[in-house]
């Protein structure tokens, strides 16, 4: 695993087919209100017609503030949520309506690493069981000295000693913590991975090793992974590709170092603005793009393009119209009226 930084981000090809697929994909959930909560008198948009492809062994970043709906995206492509609408495309088949059966099978190939590694984690079980618990649900003929040694691999192949299968989470740092997490993830040889702010509670310096971790692993196992964070230069880092959501709508697409150069919506701008640079003397020349006002509610979100309200350059078709994802340079989308 000693493997550049060059060779690491080396994008997958442009004609492969992509393993997962996103087509207008919507979570609405019902506001109640009554006595017994059983009158609808809303919806809150949480995602609104989200459309994204991944491919094989890529990395795509998914960031926004918070509350745009990054994680339940997330939760939809894990089947922890169903989907109002759209479609999940997994390797040619739809996921949004498997019976029970076929849930359990796409389950062995996607898995995920949670944000807290202190929650994550079942404090009542040692590390070994941790590890070895999706074993012990989807492979039931597997033997435990069998399982024992899948265990012990497992933590080798993350960083972390094999006598510590006996230890119990309380005694681990975070660090080794989400080393464990990420050792289960693998577990059962998943194609797909879901990092929900995988590295964001955990110290900086320990956030460089488990980038790194992550890293070496899609390379020596070809994973794909959908990286939901809202540290820029972590996704800039990591990420291939860089997807930005804004009220529950994808507002820009495209190859991470083109985004990071080039933003062409204004939000992903503003975004971009804000990621302090470490020289003083640059950080004091860079121009800032301000976004003023609050986050509209997704219970009543605005009319046209979302982002108007709080945009410094909006003309009068961006309050009426919603603005249809348009090629940009580098091979990206932007939807934006005036891109």
């Amino acid at each position: 695993m000693s493997k550049s930084k060059a060779q690491l981000k080396t994008n997958p090809s442009d004609d492969q087919d992509p393993i997962l697929s996103v087509e207008d994909l919507q979570v609405h959930f019902p506001v109640r209100e009554g006595i017994i909560f059983d009158k609808t008198v809303g919806h809150v948009k949480a995602i609104d017609g989200v459309s994204f492809d991944i491919k094989r062994g890529e990395t795509l970043g998914l960031v926004g503030e918070s509350g745009c709906g990054k994680t339940t995206i997330g939760r939809c492509l894990l089947k922890l949520e169903a989907p109002t609408g759209g479609k999940v495309n997994f390797e040619g088949q739809d996921i949004t309506n498997l019976d029970a059966e076929g849930a359990f099978k796409y389950r062995r190939q996607v898995q995920a690493v949670f944000q807290d590694p202190y929650t994550s984690l079942n404090p009542r079980m040692s590390v070994g069981d941790i590890v070895a618990e999706p074993l012990v649900i989807h492979d039931r003929q597997m033997k435990f000295v069998e399982r024992a040694h899948r265990v012990k691999e497992l933590l080798n192949i993350c960083g972390l000693p094999t006598n510590l299968a006996d230890r119990f989470p309380h005694e681990m740092s975070g660090g080794q913590r989400q080393r464990v997490g990420i050792a289960r993830a693998l577990a059962l040889r998943p194609e797909f991975i879901v990092c929900d702010e995988a590295v964001s509670a955990l110290d900086v310096s320990i956030q460089a090793q488990i980038i790194r971790l992550l890293e070496d692993l899609r390379e020596e196992f070809g994973l794909t992974y959908l990286f939901i964070g809202h540290d820029l230069s972590v996704v800039r880092h990591l990420c291939h590709r860089v997807a930005v959501m804004y009220l529950g709508k994808l507002v820009e697409i495209g190859e991470s170092d083109v985004i990071f150069k080039d933003p062409k919506h204004p939000y992903t701008q503003a975004l971009l603005t804000a990621v302090p640079v470490p020289d003083p003397v640059k950080e004091q020349a860079r121009s800032h793009e301000y976004v003023t006002g609050e986050t509209p509610s997704p219970r009543n979100p605005p009319t046209g393009c979302a982002f108007h309200p709080r945009c410094s350059v909006a003309t009068d078709i961006c309050k009426t119209q919603i603005p249809t994802p348009r090629d940009i340079p580098g091979g990206g989308k932007a939807a934006c009226h005036l891109c």
